[in-house]
Parts: C-alpha cells; sequence; structure tokens
C-alpha cells in the first residue's frame, strides 16, 4: 500500500526525467576557459616582484564579495571573473620577495600544477587501495630518512603543525594515562597530566592540552635563557615539584624553531632528560625542523632524530601550497592504538577496500585531502639539496640583515639571530623609551601600508620588535635593503606623529 502511494505521487514524468551531471556541456569550451585563466595565474605569479607587496581591501570589493547566496548558475567565466577582479588583487602578499610577517610560505608555480592533478583525481586519502596512499606512504618514508626515524616510525599528514601538535599530545596521552582515557575519558585520571614547554613556544601547544581535555594551566611554560630556549635547570625543577605534589609529568614539547625568534632549545639535553624522567619528548617543528635540509644549520638541530614525535610543515620552509603539515611518531603502534576504531563501514577486505593500515587509523579525520602530490611534486621537481640551499641562503639573508641593523644608530637588535627570524626595533637617539612600543607598532603598520613590505611585530622580553621572517625563496639582498630604507624613511614622520599625539599637539 505504501510503494503504491509513493508510485502514484512521484509519477512516471519525474522516474523518466533527464538526468544531468554538473560536467560542462561544452568540454572544448571549458579548456579554453581553463588555459585563458592558467596563462592568467602564471603572469600574476611571474610579476609578484612588479607589485607592492600588500594593500588594503577596499569597502568596494568587501561588499562585492559579501553577495546574495547565488540560487541559479553563474558559470564558470563569471566566477574567474569575480576571483581576478575580486580576489587575486587583494591578498596578504605572501608571494611577494618583501613578505616577512609571520612564517608564511611563499608557494611555487610547480605547486600550483600539483594543485590542478590532485582536484582533477579528487582522492580520499582516508584509507583504501589506491595509488595516492601510495605517495603518502612514500612521502612519510622520505621524511623518516630526513630525521633518521626508525622505519617502524608512523606518519600522517594534516593541516599543519598545530593540529600535528593536537595529534602528537593525543598520543602521548594515551601511552601515559595510567587508565586507558579513550574508554574512560580524562575525568577518570586520578591525578592531572603535566606538560612542559618553553615560554617562548607556539599558541597552539597551549591549544592542544584544552582541546585534549587536559586543561592550559597544566602547561607549565618554563623560563627561558639568553638565548631564548627553554632553561633546563628549571625545567627539571619544575617537574621534581609537581612529582612531590602527586601530579603526573608525562610530555615535554621542545621547540626547533620557536615563532618568535626561531630559537632552537638543546634538542639533545631535552631528548637526554625526557630519557631519564621517562616522558615524552615531542617537537615543535613548524619551520626550523626543515633547517635539517641545510648543511649549515642542520647541526644545531642535533637530537631532533631522538623525538618522540616531531610536527612540522611543509608549506612554510618547502615552499609546497598551503595546507601542508606533517607528524611523525617513532613508535607507530602507540600512534595507531591512539586512533584505531573499529567500524563495520571501515572494515579492511578485499580488492578497493584493501589497503590496510588505512591513514584514518592513526588521525580524528576519515575524509582526507591529497595534500601529500604536492609535496612529493615539491621534492621530485627540486630535489633536497636544491630546497636545502634556498633555506640556507634565508639564514645568511638573516645574518646579513642584522649586521645592518647593528651599524645603524637608530635600530636596535633585540634577539640573536639563530636560524631566519631578525628582531629588532626602531630606536632613533633621544626618543622617549616609554613610547618606544607604541612607535614600533606604528611603524610596522606604516612599512605594510606604504606596500613596500610586511614585516610583523611581536615581543621580545616584554619589548615590542619589528619581526622579519625569511622563508620566501624569492626573497634578494636587495629586498632587505629595500625595507631597511622604507623603515628608516618613515621612521621619523612615524615618532613625529607619537610625540604630537602623546602630547595632545594637533597632528
Amino acid at each position: 500500500m505504501i510503494v503504491k502511494t509513493m508510485e502514484s505521487t512521484i509519477g512516471d514524468s519525474a522516474i523518466l526525467a533527464p538526468e544531468t551531471s554538473l560536467d560542462p556541456t561544452d568540454w572544448q569550451d571549458f579548456q579554453s576557459l581553463c588555459e585563458s585563466e592558467l596563462s592568467a595565474l602564471i603572469s600574476h605569479l611571474s610579476g609578484a616582484t612588479d607589485r607592492v607587496a600588500w594593500r588594503a581591501v577596499p569597502e568596494d570589493v568587501k561588499r562585492s564579495l559579501a553577495e546574495p547566496l547565488p540560487m541559479e548558475p553563474q558559470g564558470p567565466r563569471q566566477a574567474c571573473e569575480s576571483i581576478r577582479k575580486n580576489i587575486l588583487p587583494w591578498t596578504l602578499g605572501n608571494t611577494h620577495p618583501r613578505f616577512f610577517g609571520w612564517v608564511h610560505g611563499s608557494g611555487t608555480p610547480g605547486g600550483m600544477l600539483a594543485e590542478m592533478y590532485a582536484a582533477a583525481i579528487n582522492a580520499n586519502l582516508g584509507g583504501r587501495e589506491h595509488a595516492p596512499v601510495y605517495v603518502e606512504r612514500t612521502v612519510i618514508d622520505w621524511c623518516r630518512q630526513i630525521f633518521s626515524f626508525p622505519d617502524s616510525a608512523s606518519g600522517l599528514l594534516l593541516s599543519g603543525t598545530s593540529m600535528a601538535n593536537l595529534v602528537a599530545l593525543a598520543v602521548a596521552r594515551q601511552h601515559h594515562a595510567p587508565i586507558d582515557i579513550r574508554e574512560e575519558g580524562v575525568a577518570a585520571l586520578p591525578q592531572p597530566m603535566i606538560a612542559y614547554t618553553s615560554a617562548e613556544a607556539h599558541c597552539s601547544v597551549a591549544k592542544a592540552m584544552e582541546t585534549l581535555g587536559l586543561g592550559r594551566r597544566n602547561l607549565r611554560r618554563i623560563a627561558t635563557n639568553q638565548n631564548l630556549q627553554i632553561d633546563l635547570d628549571s625545567l627539571r625543577q619544575t617537574i621534581k615539584t609537581d612529582r612531590a605534589r602527586g601530579l603526573l609529568p608525562f610530555c615535554v614539547i621542545g621547540s626547533a624553531g620557536t615563532v618568535n625568534s626561531a630559537a632552537i632549545d638543546d634538542l639533545a639535553a631535552l631528548a637526554n632528560l625526557c630519557e631519564q624522567e621517562q616522558l615524552w619528548f615531542h617537537v615543535d617543528g613548524a619551520f626550523g625542523a626543515l633547517a635539517m635540509l641545510s648543511e649549515i644549520e642542520q647541526p644545531k638541530l642535533r637530537g631532533i632524530e631522538r623525538a618522540d614525535s616531531l610536527a612540522f610543515d611543509f608549506h612554510k620552509w618547502m615552499h609546497v601550497p598551503y595546507d601542508a603539515g606533517c607528524l611523525l611518531v617513532r613508535d607507530g603502534e602507540k600512534h595507531r592504538q591512539a586512533f584505531n576504531t573499529q567500524a563495520n563501514y571501515l572494515a579492511e577486505g578485499l580488492a578497493a577496500s584493501a589497503g590496510a593500515p588505512w591513514y584514518c587509523e592513526f588521525g580524528p579525520e576519515l575524509s582526507r585531502g591529497f595534500r601529500a602530490l604536492k609535496v612529493w611534486f615539491t621534492i621530485k621537481e627540486h630535489g633536497l639539496r636544491r630546497l636545502g640551499r634556498k633555506i640556507g641562503d634565508n639564514c645568511r639573508q638573516a645574518r646579513y640583515l642584522a649586521q645592518q641593523i647593528e651599524s645603524s644608530p637608530s635600530l636596535e637588535l633585540l634577539a640573536p639571530v639563530q636560524l631566519n627570524i631578525v628582531c629588532f626595533r626602531y630606536k632613533p637617539p633621544g626618543f622617549p623609551t616609554s613610547q618606544l612600543d607604541r612607535l614600533n607598532i606604528e611603524l610596522v603598520a606604516a612599512i605594510q601600508s606604504s606596500g613596500v613590505a610586511v614585516p610583523s611585530s611581536t615581543r621580545i622580553n616584554e619589548r615590542v620588535a619589528v619581526r622579519v621572517n625569511l622563508t620566501n625563496h624569492r626573497t634578494r639582498k636587495e629586498d632587505l635593503l629595500e625595507f631597511l630604507n622604507a623603515a628608516l624613511r618613515l621612521g621619523p614622520s612615524v615618532a613625529e606623529r607619537v610625540l604630537a599625539s602623546d602630547s595632545g599637539a594637533p597632528m
């Protein structure tokens, strides 16, 4: 009776209605469009140096992007036109050679090509038996070799080091918890689990503790030494104190390139300490870990090969398009135990259902994009030696920039240059110390607004610093000099404005 009612409701006309896909109705016209747009994108990348480093998004562009929800087709040509008009000219600028803000990668034209292939393949890397899975396995194997991890180590590509830190701490939590924390939850812990990191560590470490239910207050931020590395004596004493209070220390997070100054903790000493204290040793190597590719910089990372887990990004110093991060875990079985879930619809089987172990058994995601292809492509296109030389170039540029700063009476270096980040401030003779922070905040904004370059700002020992990060393969010595000249040219007018504002004089 129910079936009959459904048939009478649906009707023959609906059953026989034509079925169409979302493919183009004219493939040749679509190919012509793609060729034209690809040509425009290549011109955009090849002309990166000719544009300003950054400019603010105009209000009319913001209004255009906030368009009503499209209910009817606009077609690919109109969509492409909107990109060229309202998006492409107003990006952050990290493809520009004088983009020094934060730690952004600059990408490569080859990476764009790899992304096109990945989109056409449209693979889900959660698991199963298909070639993209083997590409990711190859990338992970290459990473094991780069960092001298054992063959038994596991790996996973993620959106970035923030997610890799989260997954790593989840593995450490599962391994060190005195209960089955996946089964019982953190509420069943008999005592708080405590992690330790540098006061200079990235905020993603604290976020991971929050997200895992361990609590931000159970992350001990240890003071640093004069080189902005974690102070080992303070770390040992804090662990001892926590044990005496009945707490459960479980993990130390070392930094291979802090976000503020690129400081590298003494990783070998941390590995020794964690071995003695039977703690998990995780390394946040977001960008700094890839200094392993530079023969000159590699010794600074001694001890990284002893980490229980290591997080780093390909989309920073390897110039892979966003997003592409990686996690390596020394003991692959411990990694799998933290995430493996038995589900009927994920049961490993034969034919297309084979391919064990599946990547969804090593992290929270079942749906995973083909990030591995652009990493694989970049390494194959350029080779590790060439990529390593570009990392060495950036480190040499940082030292050169520091020398220029130290030779100027109006500039002051605020942190030792250990890798690729330079922190300094504009300090004109006689300017009030109490106003230096504001002066440098406004100077950074003035340089950005000028379009010459995009530095960022941070705080070093409670002082505002102009921060220059060098993870750009397009940067040349001339770009550094142009940036410094802009800072010195704009500095006096910014200083005058700050003083006038402070005195209440009209501006």
